[in-house]
Order: C-alpha cells, then structure tokens, then sequence
C-alpha cells in the first residue's frame, strides 16, 4: 500500500458556535516515531487529533495527505480515552476491523488471538469486552487498532486514570508498533510519560500551536515561556 505520509496540515481552523477551538494551525507529520501533544486541560489536544483523523470538520485551511481519501481511512485508527466496548467477546471486538476489510473470519478470528496474547488478554479471548477492567479495555482497543497493522495510530490520553502495571503495558504495546513502523501521534498530561515515549513533542495552548521540537530540546529549553511555566507545574490562564 502507498504511504499516506505526509501529512501536511496548512493553517486549519476548527470554531464552534462562534468559539475558536483550535488554529490556526499549521505543521507537517512525517517519518517515523512518536510524536507527542502536550498542553492543559482544553488547550485543543483532542480537537487537534481528530481533526487530523478526519472526525473533527476543520473551519478553515487545508489537510493533504500523500494518498487517496480510501486508502488514508484504512491505513490509520483512532484510539480514544475512554474507548468503546462492542458487545462482542474480546476475541471478536479485536477481528471485526479485519471483518469489515472483508478478510474471512478464520483468519480474522487467528489474528485476534495473536493480538489478544500480545496485549496480554490471552486468557480473557471468550469473555464480553464490557465487563474488562479499564486497564483491559485499554489493551483491547490498542489491539483491536493494531490489528490491520495501521501505518499512522492517534491516540488521546491512552493511560489516563490507568494504574503504573497498565500504563507500563501499554507503552510497551505503543513501542512495539513503532517499531514495527506504525507512527504513532499521542495526547498525554503526563510529563514522565512524554518524557518515556517522545521523539518529539507539540506544546498546545488554548487553542494555538506554540511550540514543535525534539523531546530533548523541549524538555531542557522549552521555546516559550508557557512551555516553560507548564513544566515547572504552573497554572496556565
């Protein structure tokens, strides 16, 4: 399949009811790692990943990628923070993406089990999706995104409110798929978190695109004094 990177987002803008939420923002994604969105609470962090997925109209500017409307849906997924539980068996809620690409379900079912191991919920294959723990339902929806081996995943706030054990399996599972050249584009409040992951980090605040740079320089001379003050813990206004 043809790369759907770049992607080259000019100047997009998202309002709502007369209220910018996010822009304008322009940047360009492309390459290999992980790349990771930072900022406070309603600096535009979920607004900025599902306007690059395609299930937030922009308002103003231009998204292009390097591949057809078809093929940029079935080459990237979307997890969310609180994902949503099929009423399936965790063996069937990870194969249905593979069903709804037409593959049988045999090997649909063979990969899941696969992927069910690798993600650590082997032994819960023939239990409902809808009674796992959050941790679980996490591992799930990594899986089930994982499953048609996506060239792009965006991921929002994946490990919130999860314990150190499944916040620890989960960055294991999102390295993995790096490197097996899934890109991954990620939201978190955590700073030990983006320290752990990152390549590169964006820094949103209210609304505006401040700052891009490698996790290093980020992290050591932020750009900007809002950089700053939100590593030092400050409030943001």
């Amino acid at each position: 399949m043809q790369s759907i990177l770049p992607l080259t987002l000019e100047d997009i803008e998202i309002r709502r009811n007369g209220k910018r939420l996010l822009g304008p923002v322009s940047w360009v994604l492309d390459g290999a790692g992980i790349s990771i969105l930072m900022g406070p609470n309603g600096s535009g962090k979920t607004t900025f990943l599902r306007a690059m997925h395609g299930i937030e109209r922009i308002s103003g500017g231009r998204i292009r990628w390097a591949a057809q409307a078809p093929e940029v849906q079935q080459a990237q997924a979307f997890v969310f923070q609180a994902p949503i539980m099929m009423r399936r068996t965790v063996r069937d809620s990870i194969a249905y993406p593979l069903r709804l690409r037409g593959v049988s379900r045999a090997q649909a079912r063979s990969a899941a089990e696969e992927w069910a191991a690798r993600v650590g919920l082997g032994a819960a294959l023939a239990r409902p999706a809808m009674v796992l723990s959050g941790g679980e339902k996490q591992k799930l929806a990594l899986a089930r995104a994982l499953v048609t081996a996506p060239q792009l995943l965006f991921l929002d706030e994946p490990c919130a409110n999860l314990d150190g054990r499944a916040t620890h399996d989960i960055e294991h599972i999102l390295q993995d798929a790096c490197k097996a050249g899934t890109r991954v584009v990620m939201s978190t409040h955590d700073i030990g978190q983006a320290r752990r992951l990152a390549d590169d980090v964006l820094f949103l605040h209210d609304g505006r695109l401040l700052e891009t740079a490698p996790k290093d320089q980020f992290f050591t001379r932020p750009a900007t004094p809002e950089g700053a003050a939100f590593l030092k813990g400050d409030l943001l206004l």
